[in-house]
């Protein structure tokens, strides 16, 4: 064919990415070339949870970014704004296989501090929704999934920036009137100052007890804001159960010393925690996949609090596995502490990896099939493809991988800050791992082999 014929032939159309408000062409980066390959490891392989199908085991974890409108007379108050579409969408860009917004609270006094993300505002033309929608699409239309955690600060509820904080020299600081802080209303399961949170000297608002009636309203407050999220797109919901914040805090008895039917013993220490997962699945798709996350242990083991109330520890996180399918969860994001200053454990190392791997082993060995995260100091690609080897949805690939001496941790890896020191980090991990990647198609020069 000659230059003239060339000139003259149809050019090939770019296809558009579908089902989202804006024009871009389709494309789907760290997608594995060869996912089924013999030499793929599983960390590439897809990961299948109900109707969704994740391209790669590799999830950003939510990141609070304390960078919303604080003001409560503005109509943008915690709705997520251009600088999310453009963190959020990047890390879809560059190959996760699925992004989780940061905690998103389910009520005003629920956010950690007065500029984080919020979805209460009603209906589907709110600033809180649009914003979301908007992150959606843009991670939908880098051929990413999407995901959102809801939550509720309770006790720690009512503090600054960290950055502000660090300005002053402390690791936090309160939010009073003068910035949009809410201190007279910071709820916990319990009240008083003797459930101030005060880590490292450094005292958060006292806490008022919630009433019965208050409670139950969170638990419809977590299902609309879930409902609300379904409507904006997002393909996974993730229940906040970690890290001292208000679930975690009904679940320990450190925190909980209520004796109404949300204190008192295990069954109804959970209860607040089934609930929730009940309202949410009640309003969502069968088919979207509901996490957890948890924090696996509260580290108090020879503890005086922990000799006195009892804690919240591994044995009583392998109890709440029993009853996880029951209520709906379909993946365990494993995460650890947060809720006691007395907390005691090494901070270097793979402590939260071998929680995660307890607990999946724990529920295998029950015939439970919940899928478990593992998050927590994994930077290297070595490290996550070895912490998820042998976890296949293919039978032939787990003989396979268990013939090998591979025993799986975790179904999946989640990382948080390591994103934001190296966004590339799925391309970059494939490079070392020996997989070819499907690269961003706008990007695709600069991945050449």
């Amino acid at each position: 064919m000659s230059t003239t014929d060339l000139a003259a032939a149809p050019s090939p159309a770019t296809v558009p990415a579908k089902g989202i408000a804006f024009y871009t062409p389709a494309t789907n980066p760290g997608a594995a070339v060869d996912p089924e390959a013999k030499e793929t490891p599983t960390l590439f392989r897809p990961l299948n949870i109900r109707d969704l199908t994740l391209k790669n085991r590799v999830m950003v974890a939510p990141m609070c970014m304390y960078s919303t409108n604080p003001d409560p007379a503005s109509p943008f108050i915690g709705a997520l704004t251009d600088f999310h579409v453009a963190h959020l969408g990047h890390l879809a860009l560059k190959g996760a296989g699925l992004v989780i917004i940061e905690a998103t609270a389910v009520q005003p006094n629920g956010r950690i501090s007065p500029n984080d993300s919020g979805l209460w505002q009603e209906g589907t033309d709110s600033e809180q929704f649009k914003g979301l929608k908007r992150v959606v699409d843009i991670v939908h239309s880098q051929g990413g999934k999407i995901g959102i955690q809801l939550a509720h600060a309770g006790r720690k509820a009512s503090t600054v920036a960290p950055w502000l904080a660090s300005e002053k020299g402390v690791r936090s600081l309160k939010a009073d009137e003068s910035v949009f802080g809410w201190p007279k209303n910071v709820v916990g399961p319990s009240g008083g100052e003797e459930n101030i949170w005060a880590p490292g000297g450094v005292s958060y608002w006292t806490p008022r007890e919630l009433s019965t009636g208050e409670v139950e309203e969170l638990v419809r407050a977590f299902a609309k804001s879930a409902e609300l999220a379904v409507k904006a797109g997002v393909d996974i919901i993730e229940i906040h159960g970690a890290h001292g914040y208000l679930i975690n805090e009904f679940l320990s008895p450190i925190t909980n010393q209520r004796t109404d039917k949300y204190g008192g013993s295990f069954e109804n220490r959970t209860r607040f925690l089934r609930e929730v997962a009940l309202a949410i699945r009640a309003v969502v798709p069968q088919g979207l996949p509901l996490f957890l996350r948890i924090s696996a242990s509260e580290w108090l083991e020879g503890q005086p609090v922990a000799a006195e109330r009892g804690s919240w520890d591994i044995n009583a996180s392998i109890e709440l596995l029993k009853i996880l399918p029951e209520i709906g969860v379909d993946f365990l994001d494993v995460s650890s502490g947060g809720n006691h200053k007395d907390q005691k454990f090494d901070p270097h190392g793979d402590y939260q990896i071998k929680l995660a791997g307890q607990l999946r082993k724990e529920i295998r060995a029950a015939g439970a099939t919940t899928l478990v995260g593992a998050v927590g100091l994994i930077t290297q690609a070595e490290a996550a493809s070895e912490i998820v080897q042998g976890a296949d949805n293919d039978e032939a690939h787990r003989a396979e991988s268990m013939l090998a001496g591979a025993e799986p941790r975790a179904d999946a890896v989640l990382m948080a800050r390591q994103f934001l020191r190296e966004p590339d980090w799925v391309m970059n991990a494939a490079k070392k791992l020996n997989v070819h990647l499907s690269p961003p198609i706008q990007f695709g020069r600069a991945y050449l082999r």
